[in-house]
């Protein structure tokens, strides 16, 4: 069940612009998209295509075909159960109406792997205000889940989730744009991992033994996040961003992220970026459980525990427009890298030997992400 870190990685692979408060349909295209990520036990990567047609100026359909290739398994997971290969295929539909100053928004996705099947009906609403200087925008996803496990076709469990989203986006001054966005999630049902377990200390000759972890079947998480750009004079920009999330299982993070946008021989344009996250533990979370249902909830996901991130992200884009291609006006051809480093506070590496219970060493791992990206605008 790959839905969590593919959450992650979906995040991670997002191209973080801020939008320009007006009133416009997205450009009529069609995108390709590789990415790769390569670490912590895991091979991740696939192809994405995404194509948006135009009628007239007021209305917008698209649809997006992704497709997951995934081997190995997170430390967490291969502990105890076997590693694992899957494919996971997305498909998603939208359309989005423009009129006078507002576009709605509305769309399908659908996911399907061989353990998990994940449903979204989304709904966003933004409007103008104020001489198009004011952007507020408001949305709703409405989501259902089935979770399997396999090799066992008697187990079937739900989730239910809503997301709620609100943002407000400003033009200061000719140069400066800021936007302020807050979100909350509400999760029912089936929260945890089918096939991760829990260690708890008993006399066995490694010292613990392991059992099923156990979830709460409610979550609620919030986040609020101000994000802003100035252009500089030479056409360069800078980026920077906060990002506070909190949630009903005790997890309070931090995110903090600055951009440096810089255009060049008329054509490219590179961007440097350096992004810090940090977070504590969920209130049942342990690494190593005093005994065997030590309470009532319990949880050994790395996820859960505390830890810090860093990435350097680097990016370079070439913008062009083609004369001798038909019916292409112009594109862009993007690659993204980014460089991840994560060290966990309280998740110890148990492959590690000649260690006692509880002392191992504390996990800790580098990541690759790259995203291959071409626009073709036509």
């Amino acid at each position: 069940m790959l839905k969590p870190l593919l959450l992650v990685l979906a995040f991670l692979f997002a191209l973080q612009s801020l939008p320009l408060p007006a009133a416009v349909l997205p450009e009529q295209a069609v995108e390709f998209l590789y990415h790769r990520y390569d670490q912590d036990g895991q091979l991740i990567d696939g192809p994405a295509v995404l194509v948006r047609k135009n009628f007239d100026s007021t209305f917008s359909l698209s649809g997006e075909y992704l497709v997951d290739t995934v081997s190995g398994a997170s430390i967490d997971v291969v502990s105890t159960a076997s590693e694992y290969e899957e494919e996971r295929i997305q498909q998603t539909v939208a359309m989005d109406y423009l009129t006078g100053k507002s576009i709605l928004s509305l769309s399908y996705s659908n996911s399907e792997e061989n353990d998990y099947e994940a449903n979204s009906l989304s709904f966003n609403i933004s409007q103008d205000f104020f001489g198009d200087l004011t952007t507020i925008t408001m949305g709703y996803t409405k989501g259902w889940d089935e979770v399997g496990r396999v090799g066992d076709d008697t187990f079937s469990e739900e989730i239910d989730r809503q997301h709620y989203r609100l943002g407000l986006s400003q033009v200061l001054t000719k140069n400066a744009l800021v936007n302020l966005d807050f979100e909350a999630i509400t999760d029912e049902g089936f929260l945890n991992n089918a096939y991760r377990q829990v260690r708890f200390v008993s006399d066995g000759v490694r010292g613990y033994d392991f059992q099923a972890e156990q979830y709460p079947n409610t979550h609620t998480s919030r986040a609020v996040a101000l994000r802003g750009m100035y252009y500089l004079p030479y056409r360069a920009a800078i980026r920077a961003e906060y990002r506070y999330f909190n949630d009903s299982w005790g997890v309070r993070a931090d995110q903090y992220e600055i951009a440096y946008i810089h255009p060049a021989f008329e054509h490219w344009i590179f961007e440097l970026k350096y992004r810090a996250y940090s977070q504590t533990k969920a209130d049942f979370y342990n690494d190593l459980f005093p005994y065997q249902d030590a309470q009532n909830f319990l949880a050994r996901d790395k996820e859960l525990s505390t830890f810090q991130t860093q990435t350097l992200g680097l990016g370079v884009t070439f913008e062009f427009e083609p004369t001798s291609i038909p019916l292409i006006e112009k594109g862009q051809i993007n690659l993204f890298l980014d460089y991840l480093k994560f060290e966990y506070e309280d998740f110890r590496d148990i492959s590690q030997e000649g260690y006692q219970a509880g002392e191992e060493p504390l996990y800790e791992f580098d990541a690759l992400v790259g995203r291959f990206f071409v626009k073709l605008e036509y």
